[in-house]
């Protein structure tokens, strides 16, 4: 499943060598929710482990993630890991005027917002 969300940097960490054929790096982006700010860490991946190098702490951005989940069982006991796999990083002031294909075939059509729809529905004959 693929996803959108913007914010502001708040961590980046540096690159780690997981395997020999693995590497990833992570960072956490500070998230706005009415009262309460969402600090959500992504994940990026091999060859897209250098998106973050033209980046710093405070710029606000906008990042698209596909989200996955796995169980792992161990001594009879299983948990669950989610993981927000980030694929592309843009700055927000651009992420208007950038267009929406990203070769990414999972990626979702931009959502009609909240104001549109209402404006949009003014116009119906809905005794409600």
């Amino acid at each position: 499943m693929s996803f959108d969300v913007q914010g502001r940097l708040h961590e980046i960490f540096d690159e780690t060598q997981v395997s020999e054929k693995f590497r990833k790096r992570e960072f956490v982006l500070e998230i706005p929710d009415g009262s309460y700010t969402q600090y959500a860490k992504f994940q990026l991946t091999q060859d897209k482990c250098g998106i973050l190098d033209n980046y710093k702490t405070g710029d606000e951005v906008k990042v698209a993630f596909n989200l996955s989940g796995k169980p792992f069982t161990k001594n009879g006991t299983t948990m669950y890991f989610t993981n927000l796999q980030a694929w592309r990083v843009e700055h927000a002031s651009n992420a208007g005027s950038q267009p929406q294909a990203s070769g990414n075939p999972y990626a979702q059509q931009p959502v009609k917002s909240s104001s549109s729809f209402i404006s949009d529905d003014m116009d119906n004959d809905l005794p409600f």
